[in-house]
Order: C-alpha cells, then sequence, then structure tokens
C-alpha cells in the first residue's frame, strides 16, 4: 500500500458490485481532491475497497450518491482491523426486541412495541419508558422469558460470524444492552461474546415484579461500558467499533468515533444513523467484516 494513500472506502453492494459503480466512486473521490488508486477486492462480486488520499469526511460525503445500493465505510487504513467490539443486542445481534416479545405472551405486545419504538427514536427519556414497559408485564410468569427465549430469539444474519471471526483474532467483544441479562447472557453465550451487561428483570415466586433491579443500562451507561473496555483492555482508541440501531446507542457511537474508531447504525432509526460513521442499511452484520477487510473465506 502507498503510503500516500492512507484511507479506504469500502463499498458493500445490495446485490453486486459493478465496474460503472466502481468507475463512478473513483471519479466521486477523485472530485473532492482525492488521489485514488486501483480497487482491490475484498470479496469478488460484493465488495471492494478503494485507497485514496485527502479527506475522509468530504470523502464520505461524495460517495453518499451510491448509498441507495451500497453500504459504503470510509475510514484511514491504519487500525481497519477492530480489537474492540461493543454492541447492541435487540434488533442489532437479534431479531427482535425482547421486551416486545415478553409483551405477546401477555396479550400486550402492540401496547408495549409502539413505547419501544418510540423511546429507539429518541423521542421518549429511556428509563422512564423502560420502568413503565417492565410495569406493565408485573404478574408475568418467569418461564415465558425461557419460552421466548426458545422460540423468538433469533440471532441476526452475519452475528456469529463477526463476533466469532472478531474473536479469533484476539478481539475482546461486549454484548450492552438497554434489554434484560436473563437474554443477553444467553444470547453472549450463543454469539460467543466475551461478556454482556444489561438491565435485571425484578423476579419473586415465579413471577415478575414489574420492577428492574438496580441501575438502568442506558445510553450514558453504554458509553461508560465502551470507555472503560478500553481503559482496561489497552486497545488503541481508534480500534474500537461500536454497533446499534437506537437513540440508546448514540453516545457510545459517537465515543468511538471520537477515537477515531467506528460507530456503525445499524438499519437503524434516523438518530442513530445520523450519529454514526458507517451506515449499514443493505448488508447484513457481515458488513462490519467486510470493512475491517476481511473476506468471507476467512469468517468463522
Amino acid at each position: 500500500m502507498s503510503t500516500a494513500l492512507a484511507n479506504i472506502a469500502t463499498l458493500i453492494a445490495a446485490d453486486a458490485v459493478t465496474a460503472g459503480d466502481i468507475s463512478a466512486a473513483r471519479d466521486m473521490l477523485r472530485s473532492a481532491g482525492c488521489e485514488v488508486g486501483a480497487a482491490d477486492s475484498v470479496d469478488d462480486a460484493k465488495a471492494v475497497d478503494l485507497r485514496f488520499s485527502g479527506d475522509v469526511e468530504q470523502a464520505r460525503a461524495v460517495l453518499a450518491d451510491l448509498q441507495d445500493r451500497y453500504d459504503i465505510c470510509v475510514q484511514p487504513a491504519a487500525n481497519r482491523r477492530k480489537m474492540l467490539l461493543v454492541s447492541d443486542m435487540d434488533s442489532t445481534m437479534i431479531t427482535v426486541e425482547c421486551i416486545d416479545e415478553l409483551a405477546d405472551y401477555a396479550g400486550i405486545k402492540p401496547q408495549i412495541a409502539e413505547v419501544t419504538e418510540r423511546a429507539m427514536r429518541g423521542e421518549l427519556d429511556f428509563a422512564e419508558a423502560l420502568r413503565a414497559r417492565v410495569l406493565l408485564l408485573k404478574g408475568l410468569d418467569e418461564a415465558m422469558i425461557a419460552l421466548c427465549l426458545s422460540e423468538r430469539v433469533r440471532p441476526m444474519p452475519g452475528a456469529q460470524q463477526l463476533v466469532q471471526t472478531m474473536t479469533g483474532w484476539g478481539a475482546h467483544t461486549l454484548l450492552v444492552s438497554g434489554g434484560f441479562v436473563q437474554f443477553a447472557n444467553d444470547v453472549a453465550a450463543r454469539l460467543g461474546f466475551a461478556e454482556a451487561r444489561a438491565n435485571m428483570l425484578g423476579i419473586a415466586d415465579g413471577k415478575l415484579t414489574g420492577k428492574v433491579e438496580g441501575d438502568i443500562v442506558d445510553a450514558e451507561a453504554k458509553r461508560a461500558l465502551l470507555a472503560a473496555r478500553r481503559s482496561d483492555t489497552g486497545v488503541h482508541p481508534a480500534a474500537i467499533v461500536a454497533v446499534g440501531d437506537g437513540a440508546n446507542d448514540i453516545l457510545m457511537i459517537a465515543a468511538a468515533i471520537e477515537g477515531g474508531g467506528m460507530g456503525a447504525a445499524y438499519h437503524a432509526k434516523p438518530k442513530a444513523a445520523a450519529a454514526s460513521n458507517f451506515v449499514i442499511q443493505h448488508s447484513d452484520l457481515t458488513a462490519l467484516l467486510y470493512a475491517q477487510g476481511i473476506k468471507a473465506a476467512d469468517w468463522a
């Protein structure tokens, strides 16, 4: 790699990479005053790297014209392979919102799901909305948690490949959720996370008490956990990736970006997408491996 071409734009196709789009992307980068190298395939037909010199933010802005058919990650080449992954759980590492699914067993899913959606969009105070929803679950049989895990909680496509591939090269992985440890511990074990942090549902005599025990894992708690693991592991700030989908993830996404790392919004609500430097809207979670230069043959 030329030392002059210190940045990388990775195009990850919704369908397939085309020569015309590669040519267009190179022209876009040149229009932003960038020197552009040859295209390097990350995975044939799916992802390609364009190495360039110039301003990363300007490059990201001009390439936005391709976002209708590509997920585009623009970043420095240094620290491209990340050593700390901090991820949200619900609608990020798994396909559902666990509290909404528990509410379905209680027969009140529409009522709770509406509040969940508004909280994830940042329209409601997270802690207040969480406590209000949990209160509505008071009296639900504890056995519904295990049933929900068995019947409804499924990994997001690409989740296992992402976590286990990063673990394979020595990265630390943390699942941090505004949901509940009764789900997060199971999900972390399934996917291969080193650890999980989440809220605790109150349970007494085999029934949900309608309370959240202890401090709430909210946006600030997620940010603080990211900072603590960065300190504990000694990882370079630019070697961090944080990924989530809702307003509760914005502070940890911003913290990753502030250190020079990757803050990724996965099929996210508008406020979370606006706060990120990598928006994934077409691909599954393996986009985070392509963005790190890892081809499919090397995934776990």
